[in-house]
């Protein structure tokens, strides 16, 4: 009877977990250490969770929660290991895969390869209901493919005019994309309430009136040194100092998307990402028969 319990509530858990890409123009703007407290506060909520370091040559989320790996994505592909032998489950209840060399190589994949990609990650679906994907900062065709087909963007930027400039830059890329997912904006390392909420205020007034996207402004979170000293001891922020600005306002970033989501149903709602997710394989592999075709002429 236990058995047939479990197996009636896993049947009734949604066949596909909820994807959110998390991006920034520029780095330095804290995207991965927000990224891991975001996905730390999520688990709280009572949500399985787990990270994809897809930042290429320079993922950190182990190093911010002070996780070892001993394989990571490529190696999955490489020597067909089941997604499970590359998970690490961590002691703040996320799970985290890293991603070795990223995007970099995947257009060199063979389709073998890629279709092994898929299929392993297609079986976390069933098993959480967040999978947050850490992207490099920046923009390149890669990536704006697998940006667009996330159920959700968080895009993460500065009060610094440098950082604003190239979030504009990446929702600019976005918008000549046909299809883009539910795009949320957060203001990190700010001074004050009233700076977080103009820097969020003015991106998505340019964003509304030049490119026509919609950004849902999700939160800010205040410079606090307590940041730092989480980092200093590879413990994430939220977990280091629960009470800190930092991490109360992390909090706050999460309660407004949980209740965003639950209250309006989003056109990103239908959107099966791993289906989209073969089409970015395909792409990507095309582009790379494109580049090798140019350099033997």
């Amino acid at each position: 009877m236990d058995q047939a319990e479990s197996l009636r509530r896993l049947m009734n858990q949604s066949s596909e977990a909820r994807v959110i890409a998390v991006a920034s123009g520029k780095g330095g703007v804290g995207k991965s250490n927000l990224c891991v407290n975001i996905a730390i506060s999520i688990q709280s909520a009572g949500k399985r969770t787990v990270i994809l370091d897809m930042d290429s040559g320079m993922g950190n989320v182990d190093v911010i929660m002070g996780v070892q790996q001993a394989h990571h994505l490529l190696d999955m592909i490489k020597l067909r290991l089941p997604v499970w032998d590359v998970i690490e489950t961590t002691s703040y209840g996320i799970s985290y895969i890293a991603g070795g060399t990223g995007l970099s190589e995947m257009a060199s994949f063979s389709q073998e390869d890629l279709s092994y990609f898929q299929q392993q990650l297609q079986t976390l679906a069933g098993h959480f209901d967040y999978i947050f994907l850490d992207l490099g900062a920046g923009v390149t065709e890669e990536s704006l493919e697998l940006l667009s087909s996330a159920n959700d963007l968080f895009i993460v930027t500065t009060p610094e005019p440098t950082a604003l400039t190239d979030a504009y830059s990446l929702l600019k890329q976005l918008a000549l994309l046909p299809d883009l997912p539910q795009i949320y904006a957060i203001a990190n390392q700010t001074d004050s309430s009233r700076e977080g909420e103009l820097t969020l205020s003015n991106l998505s007034h340019v964003t509304k009136r030049f490119l026509n996207i919609e950004l849902h402004k999700l939160g800010m979170v205040p410079h606090d040194r307590t940041v730092s000293k989480a980092v200093k001891s590879q413990v994430p922020y939220t977990v280091f100092q629960k009470q800190a600005k930092a991490s109360v306002a992390t909090k706050q970033i999460v309660d407004s998307y949980l209740s965003f989501r639950g209250t309006r149903e989003t056109e990103s709602e239908s959107r099966p990402f791993f289906t989209r997710l073969g089409k970015w394989f395909n792409s990507s592999k095309r582009r790379n028969n494109q580049l090798t075709n140019k350099k033997n002429r």
